[in-house]
């Protein structure tokens, strides 16, 4: 082993390109996947007999279950790889979806759309994939500008929201009563051919290639070999289970810090972005042809906050932006919700509210995926991100309880926005970013054999 060598291939502009493309599309069909069931639910609490409390538990319960779905897929993302990790996102989203076309009940609609988390949990495989990506691309623009062009896949996120409303609007006219089993059918033909596009196009990443050696090496009884490759290319030998690395020493104040932020935040997602309508119609009085159309108008501005923010964490530095998005936005809502329910006042400060609210997610996301080191980078973004699920479920339980109370729609709503998105921001001035030694060297530190994976060289 004494005269090899390794050393981690340079990924091109056009592949960097085709990356991110198809990366994007992913994002849309997960969030689409994600979104058609909420835009559905009205559809299948009629077909089903329900009233609202029922669809309410249901819609519960898939939260739960989405959440436990999201940890478990996590530590598949490090140890089969991030082409496989987007593969069995996108291929899950699609059976989730083919599915929940044959549910004959809340039963087994709760375990089928439980399956979905695989789609949400694809937002962890794009922030560990690209972040990997960028670092080796021969393109410097690229690893000046990576936030800011990772924001334009996270507008993903909006561009699906707007197509699945779309799309079930066009469903429900063609098939009538029953079209919401229609629109989980027809759903996945774009997820199959985003499947196809990935097992096509994409590689594995050099990083996990070097991790996948290391380990075999390893296994083999060769540690000389294996710290060969962990000298020469900055990646750590471990033989912990990422689920146990995203807690030591090293990472566990980040872990800690940024699972109590998603916890928060997602408070006010499902209050001001998931539940928008409500909020608008019977808390500001908004009609509700107004409500739809202020929906449509603040998710386009939301989009650009996206862009923005992955634009200014790269100047001013990504934790900054999170930190002053989210404090911004929390004032905002609260500002909205104590002031005039005329349109010409709502409307500006529900745009800026979501501007500063969905923004930031372009930062944290790639954020969180540097704060942690190769090996265990899929697993504590996805079990981050998993976090979620049980902010909207509380931030549910939270609203439901205080408008019970008779405490008003307004003043729960107030409460979310201070103590749940402003708070948010406060406690994110907490992470320590952690900066990881194998793909943030510098290009001339790495050394670099063309279009070939790392391999032992004579």
């Amino acid at each position: 082993m004494a005269n090899q060598s390794y050393a981690f291939r340079k990924i091109s502009l056009k592949e960097t390109r085709i990356v991110t493309l198809i990366a994007f599309l992913a994002w849309v069909i997960a969030v689409y996947d994600y979104i058609l069931f909420g835009t559905l639910l009205p559809r299948i609490e009629e077909s089903f007999g329900w009233d609202n409390s029922q669809a309410l538990f249901v819609s519960t319960l898939v939260s739960v279950g989405v959440f436990l779905v999201i940890i478990l897929f996590g530590p598949l993302i490090d140890r089969l790889g991030r082409r496989k990790g987007m593969m069995a996102s996108v291929g899950g989203s699609a059976a989730a979806s083919g599915a929940s076309a044959l549910a004959v009940g809340g039963a087994s609609l709760v375990g089928i759309r439980a399956l979905s988390g695989v789609a949400l949990a694809e937002q962890s495989v794009n922030a560990t994939y690209l972040n990997e990506v960028y670092a080796l691309s021969e393109d410097k623009k690229v690893k000046k500008n990576q936030g800011l062009i990772y924001a334009f896949v996270q507008t993903g996120w909006p561009v699906g929201a707007l197509l699945a409303a779309g799309f079930v609007s066009l469903v429900t006219m063609w098939f009538g009563p029953e079209s919401w089993r229609m629109a989980f059918l027809i759903s996945i033909i774009p997820a199959a051919a985003v499947f196809v596009l990935i097992y096509v196009f994409l590689k594995e990443t050099p990083q996990f290639v070097a991790m996948k050696q290391m380990k075999l090496l390893q296994k083999a009884g060769d540690h000389a070999g294996a710290q060969k490759i962990s000298d020469e290319t900055g990646l750590k030998l471990s033989t912990e289970a990422p689920l146990r690395q995203i807690f030591n020493s090293v990472h566990r104040r980040n872990t800690i810090v940024l699972c109590v932020v998603w916890i928060l935040n997602w408070m006010g997602i499902q209050t001001f972005s998931v539940l928008g309508t409500t909020v608008l119609e019977s808390g500001k009085g908004v009609d509700a042809s107004s409500a739809l159309l202020m929906i449509i108008v603040a998710n386009v501005v939301g989009a650009l906050g996206y862009i923005t923010h992955g634009w200014l964490g790269d100047k001013l530095g990504r934790k900054n932006v999170i930190v002053g998005g989210w404090i911004i936005a929390g004032i905002a809502f609260t500002t909205m919700m104590l002031g005039p329910s005329t349109p010409g006042f709502v409307l500006p400060m529900y745009m800026i509210g979501l501007f500063f609210l969905l923004g930031p997610y372009a930062a944290i996301m790639y954020f969180q995926a540097e704060c942690f080191q190769p090996e265990c980078r899929g697993t504590g973004s996805a079990f981050i991100v998993s976090m979620s699920q049980p902010g909207a479920v509380v931030g549910g339980f939270i609203l439901t309880a205080l408008v019970t109370a008779n405490f008003g729609l307004t003043n729960a709503t107030i409460v979310i926005a201070l103590g749940g998105i402003l708070l948010s921001g406060l406690i994110m001035m907490l992470a320590r970013p952690v900066k990881t030694s194998g793909d943030d060297l510098e290009e001339e530190e790495q050394p670099v054999v063309a279009q070939a994976p790392i391999t032992p060289q004579p």
